[in-house]
């Protein structure tokens, strides 16, 4: 794995070429939540409040990359974020954001760890889930554990995969819906089925927000590697202007095709953990290529598995930056001689496999560890919306020229107004039910991560008394040597 130099060695490389990380930005958030939970959210809300919904929540991500790509391709640091908070807005605010980005990391791989191992219960279906888990841990660490550039290339076949397999499934379902391959003509017939196109009004509808929410999360992560990218000023843009067009094909297409094709009210969509659940494996199998689900197996494993790895990276990164800030202990900025962050990926690895084990305890861990996933990731969203609003603010604040900016984000201050709006009507709301009833346990499970954000920050502000930073005073230097080098 390479000696751990725990001298002077504190700078990751920039060896991400730009192809690397355009179709990290195409495929590296497609995994578990668009082909295994889409088909629950179109079941719970019908496929016109499902559509709706993954418009709304692509909408956002879109703006919220826009301002991801303005502040890295201006200060293209490693585990951004945390830095962006510290700078922008309150150190202390940067604080939580880089804990609760980790957090959300740990949890996100634990949640796909989980998720490739009951996958590989379709082939062997009385196998140890824990074999499978420690399988799928070394793997994903192994492709960490080398150079950056090992990693980018890994990353790239995965998405590639992931890139022709959803190409495919839209032809494929575009000729089921006109009947092309021998079935009957279905057109639009679906959308009008029972309560279709909208099922159980609006509280059915924001409640597929979070499912919505965690199909898109990873797709923050391009501001990451903007520390690690050959030339962040030409890849962050075009990654970032890529976005749109994969939100709209990937996404908002694709539930589009389920939706047209399989009736809301099939059981077969209410999801589970066997691949015969995915809407994908469903819309094969409709038009006459039941054959395909074993094909579709292997590649939602290696979707699984490519989502887990790069989160992995990401939060390592950020263990690293907060390294670096301050927030976390020196010894995390710590890298090898591949300009690897070991120790953090180490620390990484071992609390994601403790999360892990808790699957182990309850039978419904699985579903809280997704729970906690989806809502710690909206509130790095929310973090990176108010970092964004705060950094155009205070660039105009100090009368810096705006053409100068490599890449500016074209709907700025809408956009990250919508983009936080957003953000907080999913989590004040994504367990309205148990609200409703008075489950307490469940609202406890669901909402955790919020008062976990709360105290971080307040306990680092009072005990350092920091204040938000007035605009003026804001640093926008582009001093981002000390975290990188060629």
């Amino acid at each position: 794995m390479g000696d751990v130099h725990m001298e002077k060695n504190v700078k990751v490389k920039r060896k991400l070429k730009t192809r690397h990380i355009s179709m990290i930005a195409i495929g590296g958030a497609i995994g578990t939540g668009l082909f295994m939970s889409s088909g629950l959210a179109i079941s719970q809300a019908g496929p016109g409040g499902a559509l709706l919904a993954y418009v709304l929540i692509g909408a956002m991500v879109y703006f919220l990359m826009t301002g991801v790509g303005e502040m890295a391709t201006y200060l293209p640091v490693s585990g951004s974020f945390a830095t962006y908070g510290n700078r922008f807005v309150d150190p202390a605010f940067g604080f939580a954001v880089g804990w609760n980005y980790w957090l959300n990391g740990i949890i996100t791989i634990a949640v796909d760890i989980s998720t490739a191992a009951l996958v590989m219960r379709y082939w062997f279906p009385h196998t140890s889930l824990l074999l499978w888990g420690l399988l799928f841990f070394a793997l994903i660490f192994t492709l960490n554990a080398f150079s950056v550039k090992f990693y980018g290339e890994s990353e790239f076949w995965f998405a590639l995969i992931k890139v022709i397999t959803i190409i495919l499934f839209l032809i494929i379902g575009v000729l089921t819906i006109f009947g092309i391959l021998g079935g009957e003509f279905i057109g639009t017939k679906n959308f009008t089925t029972g309560n279709a196109p909208f099922n159980g009004g609006f509280l059915a509808f924001l409640g597929i927000f979070l499912i919505a929410g965690f199909s898109f999360q990873g797709s923050e992560s391009v501001g990451i590697m903007a520390g690690e990218s050959a030339t962040p000023e030409k890849s962050i843009p075009k990654a970032i202007k890529q976005v749109f067009w994969r939100i709209l094909l990937f996404y908002i297409l694709t539930i589009l095709v389920i939706g047209l094709i399989i009736p809301y009210t099939s059981p077969a969509l209410m999801g589970g953990s066997d691949i015969t659940t995915s809407p994908f494996t469903l819309v094969f199998e409709r038009a006459g290529l039941a054959f395909v689900a074993s094909i579709m197996n292997a590649i939602i494993l290696t979707s699984i598995l490519s989502s887990g790895s790069s989160v992995l990276f990401a939060a390592s990164r950020m263990l690293f930056s907060m390294g670096h800030d301050g927030a976390a202990g020196k010894i995390f900025q710590r890298t090898n001689r591949f300009g690897i962050p070991f120790v953090a990926l180490i620390i990484c690895f071992v609390a994601t496999f403790a999360v892990y084990s808790l699957s182990f305890v309850s039978p419904n861990a699985y579903l809280w560890l997704v729970n906690a996933s989806g809502l710690t990731g909206f509130i790095a969203w929310a973090g990176i919306a108010i970092s964004h609003y705060r950094f155009r603010r205070a660039y105009v604040k100090q009368n810096k020229d705006l053409s100068l900016l490599k890449y500016k984000a074209p709907w700025f201050p809408i956009g990250s107004i919508i983009a936080l709006a957003l953000c907080l009507l999913v989590i004040i709301g994504q367990n309205y039910q148990s609200v409703l009833n008075f489950k307490w346990d469940e609202v406890l499970i669901s909402y955790a991560a919020l008062p976990i954000f709360i105290i971080l920050y307040l306990s680092f502000k009072f005990k350092n008394k920091t204040h938000i930073i007035p605009l003026k005073d804001v640093d926008l230097t582009q001093n981002t040597d000390y975290q990188s080098e060629k």
